[in-house]
């Protein structure tokens, strides 16, 4: 795909309604997808030094738009005892779909109790409690996509 194209298709995700957008063509595979306002852009090719300069090139005013976003979430971030994604990845609340949650509001937990898991390159990750305490809120849904640093659960 051309840089001119791709910077187009970014741009046309980015002022339509779509929340997401896979594209594959001649073993380059796209993968965009929008969460309020911010455009997570991942691209996989064949060959990575390729596709390596044309994601850093191709997506500044994406990046603009993560650096604003991640400013003003440090600014209204939680205090407390916060649990944070250690890794990019997808959240999980249970161990399997038909099972429950790990943890749900105002359940007690000790430190290294798992809390959750974060899926990273088809990896299941646990996520682990470096506090003790009680659950006071979760920040993410279950199959959400996390960053790293991403509050999870704050405890009291």
């Amino acid at each position: 795909m051309e840089f001119e194209n791709l910077l187009k298709l970014i741009q046309a995700v980015s002022d339509s309604e779509l929340t997401g957008l896979k594209y594959e063509e001649k073993g380059v595979k796209l993968h965009l997808t929008k969460e309020k306002e911010t455009i997570v852009t991942a691209l996989q090719a064949a060959e990575s030094t390729v596709a390596v300069p044309a994601v850093q090139a191709a997506a500044p005013a994406a990046a603009a738009q993560a650096d604003k976003a991640a400013e003003e979430k440090t600014s209204a971030e939680p205090s407390g005892k916060i649990v944070k994604s250690p890794l990019v990845g997808t959240f999980y609340a249970a161990p399997a779909e038909d099972a429950d949650p790990y943890v749900s509001v105002g359940d007690t937990v000790k430190k290294g109790q798992v809390m959750a898991i974060v899926e990273a390159m088809k990896l299941m990750n646990e996520i682990e409690s470096d506090f003790d305490g009680t659950v006071e809120e979760i920040y993410v849904e279950n199959g959400q996509a996390v960053e790293y640093g991403q509050p999870l659960f704050r405890l009291s």
